[in-house]
């Protein structure tokens, strides 16, 4: 028998867990793994650009059921990878975008939905 992770989860029950993080916090990372053991480089580094400008936001592990979070996140994005990064509602973008942001001196003010 062979894992499969996630397999608990539905695409319904993510898509509603997807909506409902955009819908609730005021900046939403979707990346591989959490805060404390980022799971892919690429998360890390947005996790860490944010953590730069913003305390309180959430994260959401992707990895529990990834193809059902790649299909939610991009009905909201037209993304399929991970991670991304929303800002009250709006999608921002991945670590590249996030790293662009704050090589030009604006990623805080996104961050803060400005």
């Amino acid at each position: 028998m062979t894992f499969q992770p996630g397999s608990d989860l539905d695409a319904d029950t993510v898509q509603e867990r997807v909506d409902t993080a955009i819908e609730e916090n005021d900046v939403v990372l979707f990346m591989k793994g959490n805060r404390l053991m980022p799971q892919c480089g690429y998360s890390q580094r947005a996790l860490e650009l944010i953590s730069q400008y913003v305390e309180d936001f959430e994260t959401v592990d992707v990895l529990p059921a990834v193809d059902e979070f790649r299909d939610a996140l991009e009905a909201h994005s037209g993304w399929e990878t991970t991670p991304q990064t929303f800002v009250e509602g709006e999608f921002i973008g991945g670590s590249d975008i996030l790293a662009e942001l704050d090589e030009r001196g604006e990623l805080e003010a996104k961050l803060a939905g400005e």
